[in-house]
């Protein structure tokens, strides 16, 4: 059984498990298969909004896809909830990936 079908049998169990769907969204981005894993990063941010990592990866991966004014606000959106959960070091590599995108 291959990490894609371990995190889906885990996802049977535990569907809204920010993490397990975090780990997928991961292995789709490392497949190629960017719309799976936009998909699962944006379902992640939006079930819960404090999962701060999904933001910078679901940036990254518009950036990719040549979507960057929706980069840009998944940044801003991402830096947002990182300041309210003080987490200095997600906001860190938030900022520092938008500023490299936008100047």
């Amino acid at each position: 059984m291959d990490r894609i079908e371990k995190l889906q049998e885990f996802l049977k169990t535990s569907p809204s498990d920010s993490f397990l769907l975090h780990a997928l969204a991961l292995e789709y981005v490392k497949l190629g298969e960017d719309e799976k894993a936009r998909e699962l990063f944006e379902e992640v941010v939006h079930r819960e909004p404090g999962y701060v990592g999904s933001y910078y990866h679901l940036a990254k991966l518009l950036e990719r896809i040549n979507r960057v004014a929706e980069a840009i606000q998944v940044y801003e959106k991402g830096m947002e909830e990182a300041r309210k959960a003080g987490d200095t070091h997600a906001l860190g590599e938030l900022r520092g990936a938008y500023e490299e995108l936008t100047f």
